[in-house]
């Protein structure tokens, strides 16, 4: 999201009154291809029976395997007919205000810039290789477009409301870092476990997170780790679940009753939680 660090308050030179600016896809080198390339590749050995049914099928249906950084116009092309979105490049990122209404009206703000070669595993600013790789073959899926641009008409509201911090932990434990119940079992769709090798294996297959299941309040007072492998993961039965939850619920009241309870950390369980996994916690305790 936006509203992290850095974040300038007008648009910088060069860039449109929106923040957007043009993706620069004939600036690319070689290079910058074939890093695209390096970590697709990574990804597609490690993703099939791990990634989400509706993942997998956005990354066909937009042919991201072809070779090198896609050109977001063809992109939103083949993107907009299937779900009406576009993608659009900014200059890293951008106010609240700015990056929800973009995605209330089905622009996805993506960064165009490459990662370099000593940063394929661990990137703190979101690159092309993230935003693109990582989220957009999700908005191909009609049921998850529907839901992320419900979540931008949330934010303006929540901007108005004073509780962007609460929905912003519901985005974090979503659309960055979600799991999803499949007939075949847990499935990753997050966009930060998808475009990371090491966080695909480890949110899967190591016994140290916790796995519980989602609850609108209960996320949104649970912080989070934005340096290194998530201590908890939450889980969602379904899309249609997540959208429903998402339209038929006033948020206003959720944030009302939240307001004044305490943040939940990173790696507790309490007693009310559907839990899947109780963690070990062995690599967060070996961390400190």
């Amino acid at each position: 999201m936006a509203s992290d660090t850095h974040v300038l308050d007008r648009p910088p030179e060069g860039a449109n009154a929106d923040w957007t600016i043009p993706q620069g896809w004939d600036a690319y080198s070689a290079e910058d291809h074939a890093i695209w390339d390096t970590l697709y590749a990574r990804q597609m050995q490690l993703l099939p029976g791990r990634a989400s049914d509706a993942f997998l099928r956005g990354l066909d249906a937009l042919k991201l395997s072809e070779s090198g950084i896609p050109d977001f116009e063809e992109l939103s092309d083949r993107l907009e007919a299937l779900t009406g979105w576009r993608v659009v490049a900014v200059p890293g990122l951008v106010p609240d205000d700015v990056f929800f209404t973009h995605m209330a009206n089905r622009r996805f703000v993506a960064g165009n810039f490459i990662r370099r070669p000593d940063q394929l595993d661990y990137l703190q600013e979101p690159d092309v290789f993230h935003d693109v790789f990582g989220h957009v073959p999700m908005l191909a899926d009609p049921v998850f477009a529907d839901y992320l641009a419900a979540y931008g008409r949330g934010g303006l509201r929540a901007l108005e409301l004073g509780s962007l911090k609460q929905l912003a932990r519901l985005y974090w434990y979503t659309v960055e870092f979600g799991l999803v119940q499949e007939a075949d079992g847990l499935r990753i769709y997050g966009a930060g476990i998808v475009s990371s090798a090491s966080e695909t294996r480890f949110s899967l297959d190591d016994p140290s997170p916790n796995r519980i299941m989602l609850d609108l309040a209960r996320v949104m007072r649970t912080d989070y780790r934005i340096d290194d492998f998530q201590q908890t993961y939450f889980v969602i039965p379904s899309f249609d679940e997540l959208l429903r939850l998402t339209v038929e619920t006033d948020f206003a009241p959720v944030y009302d009753s939240i307001r004044d309870e305490r943040d939940i950390a990173v790696d507790e369980i309490l007693p009310e939680d559907v839990v899947l996994t109780e963690g070990t916690q062995d690599y967060a305790r070996s961390k400190l």
